[in-house]
């Protein structure tokens, strides 16, 4: 259903493209084209030791100018099971974020994100505290290869007794053309917080372009360290919504 409604609103948009930010955890510099409402939704699912989580996480995506745009996401919807005990189901925790591109020419742009997570889910889901995070982002074009590395820190509103309350990430991603519409992403991406374990992950996805409005990915993460979860499976769809003008 999800993907004949993205089909459906695709063959009505604008002919401008796509500007796809799923599903790596990197985000490139470059903003979608100015006006253009573009629409991010998926399926992540993950196991961690004995902790299952299933979720439908979604982005609107709106650029402003070649400059400057707004990101509105989430997880619509939380299925979650933790160590063997009772589910927890419902909506997920709320991001916003203010994102400021500095393009300095076809191949080579610098990003800067600020973000802000509202508590939307109930603790059982999510932290119950909303955290603050700004993301420096570096994306360049090397001949057929694109790049976009990422370098964000966090204030975590819920932070664990006895440690830090920033948290550091990065994230590097290289995406490369396979065809006319297959292309492949690999991405390296980790978090650091004072007097816990590191998390660390290896990401490989496959995308297919059904036209320049309309992207299709899906892939598999694997965890690197034992703070990270074992593995987790996705899929989703890019697509705009509307011109607004």
């Amino acid at each position: 259903m999800l993907l004949l409604a993205a089909v459906s609103a695709a063959s009505h948009a604008q002919d401008d493209g796509v500007t796809p930010y799923r599903p790596s955890v990197s985000s490139p510099a470059q903003l979608p084209t100015p006006g253009q409402l573009e629409f991010e939704t998926g399926y992540l699912g993950s196991k961690a030791d004995g902790d299952r989580r299933a979720s439908l996480p979604y982005t609107f995506k709106l650029a402003f100018n070649e400059q400057w745009g707004v990101l509105l996401g989430g997880e619509g919807y939380v299925s979650e099971r933790v160590d063997g005990g009772p589910r927890q189901r419902g909506v997920g925790d709320t991001t916003l974020v203010l994102k400021r591109a500095f393009v300095i020419d076809s191949a080579t742009a610098f990003g800067l994100e600020l973000g802000a997570k509202i508590p939307t889910a109930k603790d059982t889901i999510g932290s119950g505290h909303p955290d603050y995070t700004l993301n420096g982002i570096y994306s360049q074009d090397l001949g057929a290869v694109h790049m976009d590395a990422n370098l964000n820190v966090t204030r975590l509103g819920g932070a664990q007794p006895d440690s830090g309350r920033a948290q550091t990430g990065w994230a590097t991603s290289f995406s490369v053309p396979t065809g006319e519409r297959w292309g492949l992403i690999g991405e390296l991406s980790g978090t650091h917080v004072r007097q816990q374990p590191n998390t660390a992950q290896l990401l490989l996805a496959a995308t297919y372009s059904v036209n320049k409005n309309l992207v299709i990915d899906f892939g598999a993460a694997r965890g690197l360290t034992s703070a990270s979860q074992d593995w987790s499976l996705f899929s989703g769809v890019v697509l705009p919504l509307a011109k607004l003008w």
